[in-house]
């Protein structure tokens, strides 16, 4: 274990702003959202990250957390550790497109009850880019070794988007280890493998919306299982075509226009840190391994609570969770997006809290 501090060098970023100003776009077409990015949206975007936006000012904030790089069978793994020494410990998992920066806003509300830690998922971030397959049960198996070597033997977990994946292998796979689970969403796993003679009709209409959803929203997911690197050629080449692919998605899965939910700032240092990182194309092929790996398919036993915001990509019903999970606690909130402990940190935390309380009780 080390520590780890992050320093972009200042030729990457010189080399960044000038890929900005030599954008090519396509001839302009009168749009908003539906066929992809808002040209308006995108314009405000390049311009702030090519002009205004300070990474260094973003830099020195993150820095303020504590950051460590953990070898964990050959792989440096970075992790973000806060909250109070000697508390339960919290095992937070992030998703794409986004990364440890996720629950940033939320590590106030937890510091008191949780020591957390908060990694980069190998591919993403400040980790290292795997060389080799890395799916949702090698990914859980290198975080319990990162517990491991930061001193947790039994430890709480949460994971949304891919994270709520990581998290089912890892309390499937380690369940010894696990105090309890607390998931963002039902892995979508779960609904492709029902056979369709076991469905129930909460099940049969999750399954409806999953298939309209893969119809309309899912082309990038698809796209991402199967060929992540011809799209890795282009998000590693051009900084335009990387803010279009990741900020369409922060529009199409937040509650609200996405220039309003989040700050220009805010924004521009995820993908900063995609480009700079160049894991913007080890983040795509994490789908692939994903959809070239064998899962752990049996009931979790843990634990399990369940937090959905509404305009999330899928929420699913209660009865549809139970039997996967041991859901004993299952919340559903009024507001709030996919990027729930960064839209509404003080709900998500809230309910985090209220379901680690519970299971001790």
């Amino acid at each position: 274990m080390q520590p780890f501090t992050i320093q972009i060098p200042q030729a990457d970023l010189d080399d960044l702003r000038e890929r900005l100003s030599r954008t090519r776009r396509p001839p302009r077409v009168v749009h908003g959202w539906e066929r992809g990015t808002s040209s308006d949206a995108l314009d405000t975007v390049l311009a702030h990250w090519a002009g205004p936006f300070d990474w260094r000012a973003q830099e020195a904030r993150l820095n303020r957390l504590d950051q460590v790089r953990v070898d964990v069978d050959g792989l440096g793994i970075h992790a973000v550790r806060a909250g109070t020494p000697g508390a339960t410990p919290l095992l937070l998992i992030h998703g794409w497109p986004d990364g440890f920066f996720r629950f940033e806003k939320a590590i106030p509300l937890l510091a008191e009850r949780f020591e957390l830690v908060i990694p980069s998922i190998p591919g993403y971030g400040f980790s290292d880019r795997p060389v080799d397959p890395t799916g949702p049960a090698r990914t859980g198996d290198l975080l319990v070794g990162l517990m491991t070597a930061l001193g947790h033997e039994r430890f709480g977990v949460h994971g949304g988007d891919i994270g709520s994946t990581i998290g089912e292998q890892l309390a499937l796979r380690h369940p010894e280890r696990v105090i309890g689970l607390h998931l963002g969403d039902i892995p979508f796993h779960r609904p492709r493998a029902l056979p369709p003679e076991a469905a129930t009709d909460d099940d049969r209409e999750w399954m409806a919306r999953l298939l309209a959803w893969e119809q309309t929203e899912g082309a990038y997911a698809r796209l991402q299982r199967t060929k992540p690197q011809t799209l890795a050629v282009a998000l590693e080449d051009s900084p335009a075509g990387l803010a279009a692919w990741v900020l369409e998605k922060y529009q199409a899965w937040s509650d609200g226009d996405a220039l309003d939910v989040y700050s220009l700032d805010e924004l521009c240092t995820v993908l900063t840190i995609y480009w700079a990182t160049r894991t913007a194309g080890s983040s795509v092929h994490y789908y692939y391994d994903n959809a070239h790996s064998e899962l752990e398919t049996a009931r979790v036993e843990v634990p399990t609570g369940v937090a959905q915001f509404p305009r999330d990509l899928l929420p699913a019903p209660r009865s549809s969770a139970e039997r996967w999970f041991d859901v004993v606690r299952f919340t559903e909130f009024d507001r709030g997006g996919h990027f729930g402990p960064w839209e509404q940190p003080g709900l998500w935390a809230s309910d985090v809290v209220a379901f680690f309380d519970q299971i001790r009780a």
